[in-house]
């Protein structure tokens, strides 16, 4: 007995060629070249009449990229890891931390 297949046969929904005449025709485009630090050379594409930012990130170290290859942007400045006590000194001086402490003291020593 012969099988009948019907004329979806291996295909998916949303399979098949999508072209241009039935996603519509792209809006006019313009590369722009942007370098990092690095040296790294990106060019991403902007619709034209579309304002180009001055600084994009670059796609292969994350660095910013400027559109001045002689001149690019400088990497953001890391802040180093902050302990609870550095915290603690920006809010109060030493002599409010021993007022606090003595404070306490008292407070511990008086109730036991």
């Amino acid at each position: 007995m012969a099988q009948r297949h019907g004329g979806l046969r291996g295909a998916r929904i949303g399979s098949g060629p999508m072209g241009e005449s039935e996603r519509g025709d792209l809006a006019p485009r313009v590369a722009v070249s942007f370098w990092c630090g690095n040296g790294h050379h990106s060019r991403p594409r902007f619709a034209v009449g579309v304002e180009v930012p001055e600084l994009w990130d670059c796609r292969r170290c994350g660095l910013p990229a400027g559109a001045d290859p002689d001149n690019t942007p400088e990497a953001p400045g890391s802040t180093p890891f902050k302990t609870h006590f550095a915290y603690v000194l920006q809010r109060r001086t030493r002599q409010d931390g021993e007022i606090l402490l003595n404070e306490a003291l008292a407070k511990l020593r008086g109730t036991f």
